[in-house]
């Protein structure tokens, strides 16, 4: 960290690498946001399939998502969701494991039941992990003292990149399901 000047609040040092990830960031939340935008708990809900991966409502009221055995295509299909489950959970356990006290499990992560609640709840971990990033240094970049899921022993700016791709596959399966509910067969 640096200092303007005197009293002034450190200011995390320049990164042409930190800078880097954040645009690739920026990019893939871009296409996130506009898969996202204007999609229904309805389509949520929808299973593309007779089966595939899903949230079941507990009766407790909470949404739980199934956990696959294997990941073979004879699964089937999972549900937008199943998928939007998915891009919360991982992005809340790495930035737990990366930022927080690392005890957060699969378990504890469940699905925030309607469209417009997993929006906020998508957009709130994309602001912490944002926030987070802006952070971070060549020497966090080059360290693996922040990497502990989901994997260790590696550079933590692996961790951004991954993250990366995750969050753009998650998009583009979120697009997909969304183009099939818009075509599927009507009764």
């Amino acid at each position: 960290m640096r200092r303007d000047s005197p009293g002034a609040p450190a200011q995390p040092e320049s990164s042409e690498a930190r800078d880097y990830l954040i645009r690739q960031l920026e990019i893939a939340w871009q296409l996130t946001s506009y898969h996202l935008e204007g999609l229904t708990t309805e389509e949520c809900l929808w299973r593309p399939a007779d089966a595939g991966l899903h949230v079941h409502q507990t009766p407790d009221g909470k949404w739980r998502a199934d956990w696959p055995e294997h990941e073979g295509y004879d699964l089937g299909p999972p549900s937008i969701a199943w998928l939007t489950w998915h891009l919360g959970f991982w992005w809340s356990m790495v930035l737990d494991h990366s930022f927080g006290e690392g005890a957060l499990t699969r378990e504890d992560v469940t699905w925030p039941g309607s469209a417009e609640g997993l929006r906020a709840w998508i957009g709130e971990l994309q602001q912490q992990w944002r926030a987070m990033l802006e952070q971070a240094t060549d020497d966090d970049l080059r360290s693996a003292r922040r990497t502990r899921w989901p994997f260790q022993d590696r550079p933590f700016g692996d961790v951004i990149a991954w993250a990366t791709v995750e969050l753009t596959k998650n998009a583009a399966e979120i697009g997909y399901a969304r183009f099939l509910h818009a075509r599927r067969p009507r009764s």
